[in-house]
């Protein structure tokens, strides 16, 4: 794979389709995270097991699209691949706070009629983006928290791991070393041209116990409205909950007619960069054209349209 180089004064990476004429019969984009990545610090083995795992995330959610099911399920299939994966801050991966515990967000929003469910806090979830859709179908809740939304999963079949289950050593000597936060994604349209976006997370390392970044906002790290698009966010979740990140997207779109990848531009780089805000977004529109944009040197990412196009990547550009 051909790396670009980019300053380190100012990381960018954009990958977009062209705006199109018609709609795409389905579309999935996925992210797993976005952050400071190196390719020297990635060798041929570890780069091949990101890149397959992306790709079996990608088969996992077009072969409901492919079969007519819909955009909410396909994001739970590719987000589940990921999070029972350690290589991703999500589920099985996830990174540990400044106890040594895992503590998982995960959010999921329906653009057809903009339910949404979350859940924050867990840490006994096997897959807590099972859990969040859990919220939608069975509470009258769009969120829930560390104990309510454990016993709420437990109450509703969703499959339950100890605390041992979660613990990865390349996680836990993060903790030691570094701070590094990242997150699971992905982005929908499906054959009945309905929208959803899935964003699950295990948050920053070392975080304070307690802290909720944006995964889990409806708005913030995660939104989704057949109106206009739907968008899945990963980076430092403070500031993408203060400027409501993947809402913002929607209402540049809708209020002022950008495109998807005008509006995402516009806050990635306009609105998040000048205030040091890291990180990165995906998000589909609503005739199928994509966006995957991010002010880091990194973001594991992918995409597959109904027309046959596919790429994974992790550095460079996907034009």
């Amino acid at each position: 794979m051909k790396y670009l180089l980019i300053s380190l004064a100012l990381f960018f990476v954009v990958a977009c389709s062209p705006e199109k004429s018609q709609r795409q019969d389905y579309v999935l984009v996925i992210h797993g995270g976005a952050g400071v990545m190196d390719p020297k610090d990635f060798t041929p083995e570890l780069e091949k097991a990101y890149l397959d795992k992306l790709q079996e995330a990608l088969d996992s959610g077009e072969a409901v699209l492919k079969t007519g099911g819909t955009s909410l399920d396909a994001v739970v299939a590719s987000v589940k691949v990921m999070e029972d994966s350690p290589l991703f801050n999500a589920g099985k991966g996830s990174v540990f706070s400044e106890t040594g515990e895992n503590e998982m967000d995960a959010a999921i929003m329906n653009g057809k009629d903009l339910s949404a469910g979350a859940v924050a806090g867990v840490r006994t979830i096997k897959n807590p983006i099972i859990a969040a859709r859990k919220v939608i179908e069975e509470s009258k809740h769009v969120m829930l928290v560390r104990d309510g939304a454990e016993k709420f999963a437990m109450e509703h079949g969703v499959e339950m791991a100890d605390p041992s289950y979660f613990f990865d050593q390349k996680r836990y000597d993060a903790l030691l070393e570094a701070q590094k936060y990242g997150t699971v994604g992905a982005v929908a349209l499906d054959k009945s041209g309905n929208l959803a976006a899935a964003t699950s997370t295990g948050g920053m390392t070392n975080k304070m116990t307690g802290r909720v970044g944006d995964t889990p906002i409806i708005g913030a790290g995660t939104y989704a409205n057949n109106k206009t698009c739907a968008v899945s966010a990963t980076g430092h979740g403070e500031f993408f909950i203060r400027y409501t990140v993947a809402h913002d997207i929607s209402a540049l779109m809708e209020y002022k007619g950008l495109t998807v990848s005008e509006a995402a531009r516009e806050v990635i780089f306009g609105k998040l960069l000048p205030v040091k805000g890291n990180g990165g977004v995906i998000a589909v529109d609503k005739e199928g054209n994509y966006t995957m944009i991010f002010n880091t040197s990194g973001m594991f990412r992918g995409y597959v349209t109904a027309d046959g196009k596919r790429e994974v990547a992790i550095f460079g550009g996907m034009e």
